[in-house]
């Protein structure tokens, strides 16, 4: 059975290895441009189809035939190749969704839900909280009555859902919105899965509003289309299993700590332990400096390092599955901490001060060692998820790294 997913631009997706999850069939990325979408479906060279961006409510018309509740929602994101040949367009993103807000535990009955974009996905979010009891569900749009540029009437939002793709990989540090105009909001839910954390949801992280990325949504409504496409029951469990699955495997592990404290030794042991890649800071900046990170320090100042630190931080925080080595000081600019944390972990590495090296490292050689710990201890401890112990054998502190890991996030 050939089954795939269909969009224009498809870039860094999940569904393969969440379908390979869910079912044993074949499972393809199909990126096709608007003016080539007609013949890609007369030739009809699948069995089952998810559609995401921009082609969820033009196959409403296409299709030949429509569920009950695609035809109710006005969006098609599952499409079936029937045994005539026809095409049955469903909606799977309205059972993911209501799947987001059952794990997010947001309580929706009675409240007044603000819904940021209006295209397929959007649609399916308002079939959901129609469903669940939304007291006033208001859309914005770029050109709507309710746009961006009058945002202040609806300060009074209690739920804010992210309908748009503002925010996505690779342009994470977009927002649709700044929360702060929301005094009111109880929570935030972003349908993006790739960052893990958007800005958004860093923004409403940091002012204490509960909030949930798209992941979840994704696994539920994957696990729809695969029953649909096999025709088989899949448990509802296995979408959390699959949640989990995902997850783990595309969060960063993100070591940070004191210069000589063995992250990149760690590193590389939990790197080999998980089978992923490993990016070592340190090495990564001398290729680009072209001399070793405390050469250039010595040469033109640590700010100056500083910011070229940043920017490689901004472009492997975007990436997935990696373990990465940060150096020590990457903690004394704030900036930092929502390149790490959108697609990672953060491990605060602890070491006994006795123990750390001083050799080529010029800021460790310049003052007391003591007092640098004892101002960067707090930063360390507020970037960290969660701290570790480096007093063993290095592939035991690994292991108590992955450990510690599954703990945090179960």
């Amino acid at each position: 059975m050939r089954c795939g997913l269909l969009g224009e631009k498809l870039g860094h997706s999940y569904s393969p290895e969440l379908h390979a999850f869910f079912g044993d069939y074949d499972y393809e990325l199909f990126e096709v441009p608007p003016d080539q979408l007609g013949d890609f479906l007369r030739v009809r060279d699948f069995q089952g189809l998810n559609v995401t961006i921009p082609y969820k409510t033009t196959l409403m018309t296409i299709c030949d035939d429509l569920t009950e509740a695609a035809a109710a929602i006005g969006s098609v994101n599952t499409v079936v190749k029937q045994l005539d040949g026809s095409l049955l367009g469903d909606n799977t993103d309205a059972a993911g969704f209501e799947g987001m807000v059952w794990k997010s535990r947001m309580r929706i009955l009675g409240r007044k839900c603000l819904v940021l974009g209006s295209g397929g996905a959007s649609l399916s979010v308002q079939y959901v909280l129609r469903k669940l009891g939304a007291g006033e569900i208001v859309v914005i749009s770029r050109t709507g009555p309710d746009n961006y540029t009058n945002l202040e009437k609806h300060k009074d939002a209690a739920i804010l859902v992210n309908a748009t793709p503002v925010g996505m990989y690779p342009n994470t540090a977009a927002s649709p919105v700044d929360l702060r105009d929301f005094p009111q909001c109880q929570g935030v839910l972003d349908l993006i899965y790739n960052p893990a954390r958007t800005a958004l949801l860093q923004q409403a992280e940091a002012l204490g509003i509960p909030c949930l990325g798209g992941l979840y949504m994704l696994a539920e409504q994957a696990r729809c289309a695969s029953q649909i496409f096999t025709g088989e029951v899949i448990p509802a469990i296995r979408t959390k299993e699959a949640y989990h699955m995902l997850s783990r495997r595309k969060e960063n592990r993100i070591l940070i700590g004191m210069p000589g404290c063995g992250k990149s030794t760690v590193g590389r042991a939990l790197a080999k332990l998980l089978d992923r890649p490993f990016v070592d800071c340190d090495a990564q900046l001398e290729k680009v400096l072209g001399m070793p990170p405390g050469e250039y320090i010595t040469h033109f100042g640590e700010a100056a390092f500083r910011a070229q630190e940043t920017a490689l931080l901004k472009e492997l925080g975007k990436a997935s599955g990696l373990v990465i080595s940060t150096g020590g000081g990457c903690v004394t600019r704030p900036e930092n901490y929502p390149h790490l944390h959108q697609n990672g972990t953060i491990i605060f590495l602890e070491r006994e001060l006795s123990k750390l090296p001083k050799k080529g490292r010029p800021l460790s050689l310049r003052g007391n060692l003591q007092d640098m710990y004892t101002i960067r201890l707090p930063m360390y401890r507020r970037f960290a998820d969660i701290t570790v112990a480096n007093d063993g054998p290095v592939e035991t502190v690994a292991k108590t790294v992955e450990e510690a890991y599954e703990h945090f996030s179960d």
